[in-house]
């Protein structure tokens, strides 16, 4: 007589959990991935978010103003690696390596990012998280729902990470690590590969200093105690304001702060847009590349008189500018405009930016700063 084996029966609720935590699994690890890919696609500008949180924890903890201040200074370097990590731990987690030092180590980077998302929320400070870099832009309550959705998430999948097989993918994870290491150094020696910033080659900035189209808005009110919203505010007596909403978030002006001047000649924005123009831009007279100077130097002589009128752009003090370029000998009209502007045209220091007729032609970094012949040609 044959006998017959029983099959293992998977319970039904089992299969069920197992399959969540493999879609939470997936979920959390590409969304760690790309985090951090978008990051490290800029890191000068995640270090300028993390430098904004540090000099807000200085001023908010004074007991810990000392650690936050040295803190500052290194913000590049964590920027790096915290974007890294993020890359390498998403990889892991889809990969499987180590899955229990994985989660471990992804619920604590979460729980920072949560304290980080909840003091901006709370207390109205650093408004944009720079989350996902500027692909993204989220509201600080919306991050942190984002962080808590994350955490949950995380804590699921510790709960079944028993049953998470190991494998031995350790060399796609070491993979994942240099390729992410070497993405940030490139965008930091020379420019984002990937530039989503609205002073972008490519970008008309009297465009986006515009709206889309007409902004709408509603308005809230309250009347008789009881609360309203409407399309106009009335003129009608009896209404008390409460809140205007806009409705159209995304037809908002891209560019709000952009302004040039100086003491001479008042604002130049307006002639900013007019022409070609090429900006030195030097952000500070302190953290420069001082063997830059005679590329830009040859690159000033180069284009006077020429099609291409050239002009330092800075935010430093007029004394402090006019002795800069008296010691590397720079001969260009002199314009400023706000530090913060500034850092978002360039992530270099000095870096180069081309205009014409208010179209961004050329961006440049420091170790790429083109001959002026090089500039001529955009333009004709």
């Amino acid at each position: 007589m044959e006998t017959s084996v029983a099959t293992p029966k998977v319970k039904t609720g089992t299969t069920g959990m197992l399959i969540a935590a493999r879609i939470a699994r997936y979920l959390v690890g590409v969304i760690f991935i790309i985090s951090g890919l978008i990051k490290l696609n800029d890191p000068v500008g995640t270090q300028i978010k993390l430098e904004e949180y540090f000099e807000v924890f200085a001023q908010d903890l004074p007991a810990l103003h000392g650690f936050f201040e040295t803190l500052i200074p290194a913000a590049l370097f964590i920027a790096v690696g915290m974007c890294v990590l993020e890359v390498v731990l998403g990889v892991a987690l889809l990969t499987s390596y180590k899955p229990k030092l994985t989660t471990w180590i992804l619920l604590a980077l979460v729980s920072y990012f949560t304290i980080l998302t909840f003091y901006s929320a709370y207390f109205n400070q650093v408004t944009d998280c720079g989350c996902f870099g500027d692909a993204v832009k989220l509201k600080p309550w919306t991050s942190f729902t984002k962080d808590i959705v994350l955490m949950v998430l995380i804590l699921f999948i510790i709960g079944h990470r028993n049953r998470m097989p190991s494998r031995k993918t350790g060399w796609i994870v070491g993979l994942a690590t240099i390729l992410s290491i070497g993405l940030g150094i490139y965008a930091i020696e020379f420019l984002p590969p990937l530039d989503l910033l609205p002073y972008a080659v490519g970008k008309s900035i009297p465009t986006q200093m515009k709206a889309s189209e007409e902004l709408r808005y509603k308005y809230i009110l309250t009347k008789d105690g009881k609360e309203v919203e409407l399309d106009k505010y009335p003129t009608e007596p009896g209404y008390t304001f409460k809140e205007m909403v806009l409705l159209n978030e995304n037809a908002k002006p891209k560019i709000t702060d952009y302004r040039v001047w100086n003491d001479a000649e008042g604002d130049f924005t307006q002639q900013t847009f007019e022409g070609n123009k090429l900006f030195v831009i030097i952000k500070n007279v302190k953290d420069f590349d001082a063997g830059s100077m005679p590329a830009i130097r040859s690159l000033l002589k180069g284009l006077q008189g020429s099609a291409v009128t050239p002009y330092i752009l800075t935010s430093v003090s007029n004394d402090e500018i006019t002795a800069f370029m008296k010691e590397y000998q720079l001969e260009a009209k002199v314009y400023q405009a706000d530090a913060t502007v500034l850092k978002t045209i360039s992530r270099s220091n000095p870096g180069t930016w081309l205009l014409s007729n208010g179209t961004v032609r050329g961006k440049w970094h420091v170790n790429t700063t083109p001959t002026a012949e090089e500039v001529k040609q955009l333009v004709n």
